[in-house]
């Protein structure tokens, strides 16, 4: 696998051991493996067999360390475990950002198409819109009509590639998604990325939840996106009756998964297996993929 970044850093274990070693000497002696990980924004090592060093690959991560931590910190009483930020690392050895040391959870990534937990994502999504705690603007918290410009340039430049999609049927969808009344109710909390890499599940049911840097305050429908990116049309009712979506919050919930996948497919598809499968999965999903 390629680097997904023109500006991405090297990370490798000799590097994480350094680190650990010059600033968290209580830790130096445990052991350093690299996590196989569809994750986009940082490079995964797990430190032992508590704790797990996450560190941005590239600049524009870098200020999600504070802010991850200043959310964690907000949010607790959730139905699920969420990571515990153990410690921050500052820059030394050539690598020039902050990072972190989180706690261990376990738990098996959920897998989009597989027997997922619908409904304990919906007291999960319900549970977090309706955390009363402040916080900052959400990633994905805002209106669709924010990323018209670059779904439109997405779906025009995945027509030209030889993935076999069906653009008209994607313009299709996100102008539907696109004229669904807009949110009026109160900014909520909202995860804002709700990849099914960033939820845990064990015996099959969810049990923690990943990378809190996107979440914040906006629009619930964006943390719909499960639906198409996890979910089967067989699971999806039971998820949408549970967290209590009306019509015009499941429309934006679908652009939002359209968005996300027909923006993600050209620029990780010969670099992040992980990411490029799960568009795929959602343009399936939702009736862009031709055979």
């Amino acid at each position: 696998m390629g680097r997904m970044h023109a500006d991405e850093h090297t990370i490798d274990t000799t590097l994480v051991r350094r680190l650990v070693r010059g600033q968290f000497p209580r830790w130096a002696d445990l052991p350093v493996t690299p996590l196989a990980s569809g994750g986009t924004v940082n490079a995964v090592y797990r430190l032992g067999d508590d704790l797990t060093v996450r560190l941005p690959l590239t600049a524009g991560g870098a200020g999600d360390v504070a802010k991850e931590q200043r959310i964690l910190s907000a949010l607790p009483g959730l139905p699920v475990a969420v990571p515990s930020v153990e410690a921050v690392g500052e820059p030394a050895e050539g690598y020039p950002w902050p990072w972190a040391v989180h706690g261990w959870l376990d738990g098996e990534p959920a897998v989009e198409g597989r027997t997922a937990p619908a409904r304990d994502l919906a007291e999960f999504v319900r549970a977090l819109r309706t955390h009363p705690a402040d916080g900052p603007p959400a990633y994905r918290g805002k209106p669709l009509s924010a990323v018209d410009a670059g779904a439109r340039r997405a779906i025009d430049e995945l027509s030209r590639t030889d993935e076999p999609f069906d653009a008209v049927a994607a313009l299709a969808v996100w102008t539907e998604s696109l004229a669904a009344p807009q949110w009026t109710g109160p900014p909520c909390w909202v995860h804002s990325d709700l990849m099914p890499s960033n939820l845990l599940l064990r015996d099959g049911r969810l049990a923690a939840v990943l990378d809190w840097a996107t979440a914040g305050l906006g629009d619930p429908a964006c943390d719909l996106i499960p639906a198409w990116n996890l979910l089967t049309a067989a699971t999806r009712p039971a998820f949408r009756d549970a967290v209590g979506a009306d019509d015009a919050t499941w429309a934006r919930g679908r652009g939002w998964a359209l968005a996300m996948a027909v923006i993600q497919l050209p620029y990780y598809r010969h670099t992040n297996p992980v990411i490029s499968a799960n568009a795929r999965y959602v343009l399936a999903e939702l009736g862009c993929r031709t055979p």
